[in-house]
């Protein structure tokens, strides 16, 4: 009975201690404002404090912020802090609320076998088939997620029937029509698809660097596996097919990570089957329409490109009216540790002329990190408008991801 009575006044003391919240304290080391930046708390030091019980994220006047958990058991949530300042967040007891989804991603079986995904800034898709190896882009001028309504649209079965019945009767023109309304290259005032991939790395993939300096390009994704899944950010992990380098049959996986609020997507790639650390190179598509609009930065670690767009999708008789709403693409990708090499490589698929490239060694049993990402000068929401605002992006970047947010958790 004693000793029972012991366990109780024990537990109650214990009780009578519990935290009320945890502090979480966000150092920025740059000189740049970090706004909405999505970040990664361990979730070790939240539940020693709260146990099996539900929690919210806080800011500092305990207004509930949107968050995430993670598959590797950490929470995600945005953060703004000024220069060299810090920002203090709470974690508290409570129930998260149902927070709207700012990124996603799926197989669209609507396109076979097509993979993709979006943030509220951007959107990017792979295929599964074919020779495009590399990453697409469709082009946002919308926070809104729109790979859903454009797959949809651009699939409409009722749509499509209507337009061959107009050919059929000889009214090809009102057929035309018919289509260019819905159809997902032509913009309707929320972004379009007008880039171009081919047999290239497009707009940010990476490949093995053959002996002759030549590029090992992949084949198409073979199988994926989604990791995270919203609201704030989403992340799947491709695996590619084995190919034959120096000798060896080597197969790569990728994961592909996009948060909220970015214009980003980071991936770490890892190779298999190697024992000896092999050379990579990543970067973008230089396209025959703009052959020289491309900038390197090997001391910051980023390149860019700007490019024109593809015409060649739309009829003949509305290319010119429609090649106008195109604009420019800027395409690039920031690197967070310093790589051996940057450069223009030649590189003749037909529709390009090259690829502006970073080259880094690739250990065994590690992951190589680097960023790619795009904006386009028909999105109102930014300030990309030439080649000059996007390398200016692009160096905000490389000094995000080479001094990345510090966070402490205290429980109070």
């Amino acid at each position: 009975m004693l000793k029972k009575c012991f366990l109780l006044l024990a537990l109650a003391a214990s009780s009578s201690f519990a935290a009320e919240r945890v502090e979480i304290t966000v150092k920025n080391p740059s000189k740049m404002v970090r706004d909405f930046e999505v970040v990664e708390v361990p979730m070790t030091g939240i539940k020693n404090a709260f146990g099996a019980d539900g929690f919210i994220i806080t800011d500092a006047d305990g207004k509930e912020l949107p968050s995430q958990l993670t598959g590797n058991n950490t929470v995600l949530f945005q953060v703004s802090v000024g220069g060299q300042k810090k920002s203090v967040y709470y974690a508290v007891k409570g129930t998260p609320s149902r927070y709207e989804k700012k990124v996603m991603g799926r197989l669209f079986t609507e396109r076979q076998d097509e993979f993709g995904w979006e943030n509220d800034r951007v959107a990017y898709r792979v295929f599964g088939h074919g020779a495009a190896v590399g990453y697409d882009l469709f082009n946002k001028s919308t926070s809104r997620l729109m790979l859903d309504y454009w797959y949809a649209s651009e699939q409409d079965g009722e749509m499509r029937s209507v337009c061959r019945k107009l050919r059929d009767r000889g009214q090809a023109e009102l057929a035309d029509k018919v289509y260019n309304a819905f159809c997902y290259h032509i913009d309707h005032g929320q972004g379009m698809d007008c880039y171009t991939v081919g047999n290239t790395l497009g707009a940010g993939a990476n490949a093995l660097v053959n002996a002759d300096g030549s590029l090992c390009l992949p084949k198409c994704y073979k199988s994926y596996e989604i990791v995270d899944d919203g609201p704030l950010r989403f992340s799947v992990k491709f695996t590619y097919p084995e190919v034959e380098y120096d000798g060896k049959t080597v197969m790569e996986t990728r994961l592909i990570t996009i948060d909220a609020g970015t214009a980003f997507c980071r991936v770490d790639v890892r190779y298999h089957e190697i024992s000896a650390p092999v050379t990579m190179a990543s970067g973008v598509v230089v396209h025959n329409s703009n052959p020289a609009a491309f900038v390197v930065n090997k001391e910051a670690g980023y390149l860019g490109y700007e490019d024109l767009g593809d015409g060649s999708v739309y009829n003949p008789k509305y290319r010119k009216e429609l090649e106008r709403q195109m604009g420019r693409i800027y395409i690039g990708t920031v690197y967070p540790k310093p790589v051996s090499d940057m450069k223009f490589t030649d590189y003749n698929s037909g529709i390009a002329v090259g690829h502006v490239l970073a080259y880094a060694q690739v250990k065994p049993f590690e992951d190589y990190t680097y960023y790619f990402g795009s904006a386009w000068s028909g999105n109102e929401e930014t300030s990309v408008k030439s080649l000059r605002d996007w390398e200016a992006l692009l160096s905000s970047q490389a000094t995000v991801v080479r001094n990345p947010l510090k966070v402490t958790v205290k429980v109070k």
